[in-house]
């Protein structure tokens, strides 16, 4: 039986699965009811499980019955601190926290693919690493599994690396994209203190108001970074956060803002980290204040392996309707900690398009919206390509 067919029959299993880990999520590395859900899943597969020590991760290995390499499939746990409001009849139930971003699916459709793959063991030509991660959302739970030994828990080097990505808009459902290179931004978050001092707002003369510095920092870091870097290569340095004061005539001793800060290269990404410090500092000297810059480096780029993002959208249409599988031509917004993955594994990272059946793509709620809908449906398709991507992968062997 084919991988699609049978993941099919697996659907409803998977649905239960999936519908269960979105009304009890959970936050950052401590997920131990999530953690407890996939085990249970797990359970019965000819696996060898590892659990995490820093963080409740779940590591298994499938050995295939033939010799040959080895192959990682990542599946993200983690859920975001927002109160759903989607509607859906399964929403979750603990206030302030909600599966926004999807990885109730991704978690869901990485048990599919372990049983897809455990049930054709005797023809499995190398072993898999299916790898369930706690803190993708800003915690770099992927750095803390590498730390602990993901990458070789097979004890042997890993071929090639994979991932799923659902998106609640932009693709119809079912939908497939990725692309070589550079596939999702780096992110970093910068966060500025200016320091002046407070005095008596009828008198600005007689302090150091912050507040303009602060203001005029904002502006000039659109303006530099509309002027330093190249339309084909580019960045985005966005204020999320400023605050400053108690009351209209006071002025405060500090203005305070944060700013996430995205770039698509390693060369605009060292040009940020360098540059954006200098600005900021520079401004406030001018106005007699001081600057305090904290520039954290959170996220790299994702980078896609060509030969592997080739074979991988060559495994999607052999599955699936070729029109439906698509090379973007750009890379998308958000950021990746599978990124550190692919640092040290060729592998890639695709997107999969789970907006329910009607929906306009174009205008639908995003992810990490409290109103995003991910559509069931696309379990099977992503088990069935997960599983498909390691089987064949594994049957290539290895890649000079």
């Amino acid at each position: 039986m084919s991988f699609t067919a049978r993941a099919q029959e697996l659907q409803p299993d998977l649905v239960r699965l999936r519908r269960a880990l979105h009304q009890e999520p959970e936050l950052g590395f401590d997920l131990p009811r999530t953690q407890e859900k996939v085990l249970a899943a797990l359970e019965g597969l000819p696996l060898e499980i590892t659990l995490g020590k820093g963080l409740s991760s779940v590591t298994a290995v499938l050995r295939g019955a033939k010799p040959g390499g080895a192959v990682l499939l990542r599946g993200d746990m983690d859920a975001l601190p927002v109160t759903e409001r989607s509607g859906v009849a399964y929403a979750s139930r603990i206030p302030g926290a909600m599966h926004a971003c999807g990885h109730d699916l991704h978690t869901a459709g990485l048990v599919g693919a372990a049983t897809l793959l455990a049930e054709r063991r005797e023809q499995l030509q190398g072993d898999v690493v299916f790898m369930f991660q706690p803190g993708e959302e800003g915690h770099n739970g992927a750095s803390l599994m590498i730390e602990e030994g993901v990458l070789d828990a097979a004890g042997k080097p890993l071929d090639a690396a994979y991932a799923l990505h659902v998106a609640a808009n932009t693709l119809p459902g079912g939908w497939i994209a990725t692309r070589p290179g550079t596939v999702t931004s780096a992110s970093d978050i910068l966060t500025v203190t200016v320091r002046g001092k407070g005095g008596h707002g009828s008198t600005p003369y007689s302090a150091k108001d912050p507040i303009p510095v602060a203001c005029e920092i904002v502006t000039a870091i659109q303006t530099w970074v509309t002027r330093r870097f190249d339309l084909f290569d580019p960045a985005v340095v966005t204020v999320g956060t400023f605050h400053a004061g108690t009351q209209q005539n006071v002025i405060p001793d500090t203005a305070t803002f944060e700013a996430t800060v995205r770039s698509y290269s390693e060369v605009a990404h060292e040009r940020l980290i360098e540059g954006l410090p200098r600005l900021v500092r520079g401004i406030a000297e001018a106005h007699g204040v001081e600057a305090e810059v904290d520039y954290k480096v959170s996220y790299p780029v994702t980078v896609n392996a060509p030969d592997e993002t080739a074979f991988a959208i060559d495994t999607a249409r052999d599955l699936f309707d070729k029109d439906e599988v698509w090379q973007a031509p750009n890379p998308a917004n958000g950021s990746e900690d599978f990124a550190f993955v692919l640092q040290r594994v060729p592998g890639a990272m695709l997107m999969i398009g789970a907006a329910p059946e009607g929906t306009d793509v174009a205008n639908a709620p995003m992810n990490h919206s409290p109103m995003a809908v991910f559509d069931d449906a696309v379990l099977a398709r992503q088990a069935a390509l997960l599983a498909a991507l390691a089987e064949r992968r594994l049957a290539r062997g290895t890649v000079a």
